[in-house]
């Protein structure tokens, strides 16, 4: 008995969190693939004889739906210029915090940070106010110019960039601390060295900092796109997708067909189709990543 106890102790203090995980997480997504298959909705919900079983239906409709397909396009126009933006700011901002001597940098660290952690609806009625097209701060900042006012939220394209830049604003802050840590974490026996060589700052940039921060780079850049390929927040709440679909998102459409529409295995279908996209870039990213490191990931 002693001896099953010392070889099963570390699963005993671990069971809660996998029965947690099993509970929480894996039982409903095995549910939500099982629901994909289905038509159900807020009737079948009531009475479970009303649900049919009706095979890849949801997921043949959804490749073929305009607006998912359009919703496809948003993600990775917001993918391809959000994640650069975000990973060049927020290390940016951290080596200047780490390496610059003047005190106002180090406040600059509570100013950056604190939009990530600022309610994301007070955020939004506040930009909201930023980016009016009759009244706004902005447009009454560019009348100094003589310039026109932008349709900033009522262009397709304004729109989209003006979502973009939101949502930089608020990543940069939790980026930049990782960042900071990965760089503190580095030797300044390091740079004292490349000193003595002769190396100037710029190839200490990039001869020493940037080589060492590649694992932080690296879990920056996948954490990053995956929150990208899920951007939800800002387009439901200052957009609702608007206009013209033009800022519509693969997670907001999911949200609208789910528990707008009441199209449950519809919507399950799309979130399928967005996890499997998902592990696929993630899962090439780790063998990109591996194979510049020669297999230590």
């Amino acid at each position: 008995m002693k001896q099953f106890l010392n070889k099963n102790t570390p699963y005993l203090f671990i069971s809660p969190a996998l029965f947690l995980l099993l509970l929480f997480s894996l039982l409903p997504i095995m549910l939500a693939f099982v629901i994909s298959f289905t038509d159900i909705d807020l009737v079948g919900l009531a009475d479970y004889s009303k649900i049919n079983f009706i095979g890849f239906d949801n997921y043949v409709n959804i490749m073929q739906d305009p607006v998912f397909l359009k919703s496809i396009f948003n993600t990775l126009f917001y993918v391809i210029i959000g994640v650069p933006l975000v990973i060049i700011c927020s290390l940016g901002i951290a080596l200047m915090i780490n390496f610059s001597e003047a005190k106002i940098f180090q406040f600059f660290r509570l100013i950056f940070y604190t939009p990530s952690i600022t309610n994301v609806v007070a955020v939004a009625v506040v930009w909201s106010y930023l980016y009016n097209p009759w009244f706004g701060l902005l447009n009454y900042l560019l009348s100094f110019l003589d310039l026109g006012p932008v349709p900033w939220l009522q262009d397709p394209t304004i729109a989209k960039l003006s979502l973009i830049v939101l949502a930089v604003w608020r990543a940069i802050g939790v980026n930049m601390i990782i960042f900071l840590a990965a760089l503190q974490g580095i030797p300044k026996e390091y740079y004292e060295a490349a000193s003595l060589d002769g190396a100037n700052s710029r190839q200490q940039l990039f001869k020493i900092t940037v080589p060492m921060l590649r694992f932080a780079i690296f879990f920056v850049t996948v954490t990053t796109m995956i929150g990208w390929l899920q951007f939800f927040e800002e387009p439901f709440v200052m957009t609702k997708g608007g206009p013209l679909d033009s800022t519509n998102s693969v997670a907001l459409f999911i949200y609208q067909n789910g528990f707008q529409l009441s199209k449950f295995g519809y919507a399950a279908a799309g979130s399928f189709i967005l996890f499997i996209a998902i592990i696929i870039i993630t899962l090439i990213q780790f063998r990109i990543q591996r194979k510049n490191n020669g297999g230590d990931i």
